[in-house]
């Protein structure tokens, strides 16, 4: 309970009154909505620098490349220091903060990989938009690798997987249920369009250790994790993928913490409906569950999207700190959006919630955050306060240097290539075609062997007869024999023998 230590505010505006967010209720997970250009790259900015200047590691998708100016001092301006000045932003300067720059395609960060054990079944079967029958096959494949002690750690292991599933889908199907080779051969189309994709750049190791995620440079402040998501949202279920996966596994692999003074770590989320577009409804109870329980781990997870119809209720419900810049109203569609926005908030009486989402100007939002005690706030017309980092992208350059001083060094650089499922099937595979050799070699020295003996056989038996005179002439002969043995004997016994 907050009784049990000093409450930290973290203030990013002020309206009415001063817009903050309680330390202790951060992990309750937070939303950030409004049109291209109201300003939610800037208010991502200076809530990351601000949970890092508390000590808190904070992870940031980057899909335009402008997050990257956090690791960039801003450009001193007096307009910008007399924003400050007025919203009573205490400490103000122009500095950039603790950065790593990661990225899958490795373009402009660091490498980030996980396996497909990690990943799972139920991930992956969206990451290849299979169907159910074809996802059933796929279970029954990582279940017969967790039973056979075969390592899944890329796409080449799960070809192979595929490959001997469907050379023996009989022996499979009798032990695990129903496989036929159209499923396989259908998971493995997908799997070479994956690849196409570059798939093979997120899956295999050496995988990210979280705790790489989760760090504080010597000072003592949270180091921004920063993920270049310029290549990968032009491959949108990857990237949504990877959003799902890095939930999951947090909320797997932390242990819990209970109520704590600040959170362990906090997650920006940008373009967060691709997460759940077209997600079927294990996959959305999944991210619902893992939504409600991760705060327990003392992690919070904020969306940031256009709107917040983008995001479903059951989840939506669960995200207390809400930040909303201007809608635009041009179509029946986008009315009964702005009028469910405005519905979410704790009405305010000196103005109207959906008048006043359609008038919101560049930097100005309506805020509401939990109060002492747990209560939604009263909706807040605010201007939010000017980051102290750059507002925009660090250049090539700039990344460079910011890459060479990274705590993570060369970790990652080098793919790694243990025996796997494919190296113990491959094995497994030249012992069995080794067997059917032998098999086939023996079977032919038997076909030999018999062949042999009947020819043997034949030899044997298979005289030719004889013709009438010559039986007769062996019986004359035999006769004849027969009178001179006779004589011989009597000439020498005496007697006919």
């Amino acid at each position: 309970m907050s009784e049990d230590f000093e409450v930290v505010k973290l203030h990013f505006g002020k309206g009415d009154k001063p817009a903050q967010i309680l330390g202790h209720y951060a992990n309750r997970h937070g939303l950030i909505t409004g049109a291209t250009g109201t300003g939610k790259t800037v208010t991502v900015q200076v809530l990351a620098e601000n949970f890092s200047q508390l000590g808190v590691p904070v992870f940031v998708t980057d899909v335009k490349g402008d997050v990257s100016g956090l690791s960039q001092a801003g450009k001193a301006k007096d307009k910008l220091i007399a924003r400050a000045k007025k919203l009573d932003v205490k400490d103000y300067k122009f500095e950039g903060s603790p950065t790593v720059f990661w990225d899958i395609y490795r373009n402009f960060g660091h490498p980030v990989r996980t396996t497909l054990i990690e990943l799972g079944p139920m991930l992956l079967g969206r990451f290849l938009e299979l169907s159910d029958v074809q996802e059933g096959v796929l279970n029954v494949g990582f279940k017969m690798a967790q039973e056979e002690n075969l390592a899944l750690l890329d796409l080449k292991d799960l070809q192979q997987l595929l490959t001997y599933m469907g050379e023996n889908y009989k022996e499979v199907s009798n032990k695990y249920g129903r496989v036929t080779n159209s499923s396989v051969g259908a998971i493995q189309r997908r799997l070479l369009k994956l690849e196409q994709q570059g798939a093979e750049m997120l899956l295999g190791e050496p995988a990210i250790q979280l705790s790489d995620f989760i760090k504080q440079d010597l000072s003592g402040r949270g180091i921004i994790n920063i993920m270049d998501s310029r290549d990968l949202i032009q491959n949108p279920q990857m990237y949504a993928t990877f959003m799902l996966w890095l939930m999951t596994e947090l909320f797997e692999s932390l242990p819990e913490v209970g109520d704590q003074q600040l959170p362990k770590f906090i997650l920006f989320f940008d373009e967060a409906h691709l997460i759940f577009n077209d997600a079927p409804k294990a996959l959305l109870r999944k991210v619902e569950q893992v939504a409600r329980l991760v705060r327990s781990k003392g992690v919070g997870i904020y969306f940031c999207t256009q709107s917040p119809g983008d995001v479903p209720e059951s989840i939506l419900g669960q995200l207390a700190n809400k930040v909303q810049h201007a809608l635009r109203s041009y179509t029946p569609k986008d009315k009964k959006i702005i009028k469910a926005a405005a519905e979410s908030f704790r009405p305010n009486p000196n103005f109207k919630t959906a008048d006043a989402i359609t008038q919101l100007g560049v930097g100005e939002a309506l805020v509401s955050t939990l109060e002492e005690g747990g209560a939604p706030s009263v909706v807040d017309w605010v201007k939010i306060a000017p980051p102290r980092c750059r507002m925009g992208a660090a250049t090539d350059s700039e990344r460079k240097q910011v890459m060479a001083r990274s705590p993570i060094g060369d970790k990652y650089d080098k793919d790694l290539d243990k025996d796997s499922a494919f190296e113990k099937l491959q094995q497994r595979q030249q012992q069995i075609e080794q067997q059917k050799r032998k098999a086939e070699q023996e079977l032919q020295k038997e076909k030999e062997a018999i062949a042999q003996e009947k020819a043997n056989r034949k030899k044997t038996t298979g005289r030719r007869k004889q013709t009438v005179w010559e039986a007769a002439g062996k019986t004359v002969a035999r006769r004849f024999g027969t009178k001179i043995v006779n004589a011989i004997w009597k000439s020498l016994f005496g007697g006919r023998r």
